[in-house]
């Protein structure tokens, strides 16, 4: 999967392509290409280790991480 942003260029709205997928795909200026568009959510995956800790931290320390959400 390519994930890209979409900017306007003139009237149109453009998503670019990687030059890496580019050449991955051999895709040439003014060739035709199927695309699948969706909207995209990325969000940020912990490491294991990390997200081992912040469990642990939340455990010991939920009722003042709470007490902090609220303010």
């Amino acid at each position: 999967m390519i994930l890209g942003k979409i900017r306007k260029v003139g009237n149109s709205l453009v998503v670019t392509v990687p030059r890496e997928e580019a050449d991955a795909l051999e895709l040439h200026e003014g060739d035709l290409v199927a695309m699948d568009i969706q909207k995209a959510e990325v969000r940020p995956i912990l490491r294991p280790e990390l997200r081992k800790l912040a469990e642990e931290s939340w455990e010991h320390n939920k009722d003042g991480y709470r007490y902090l959400a609220d303010r």
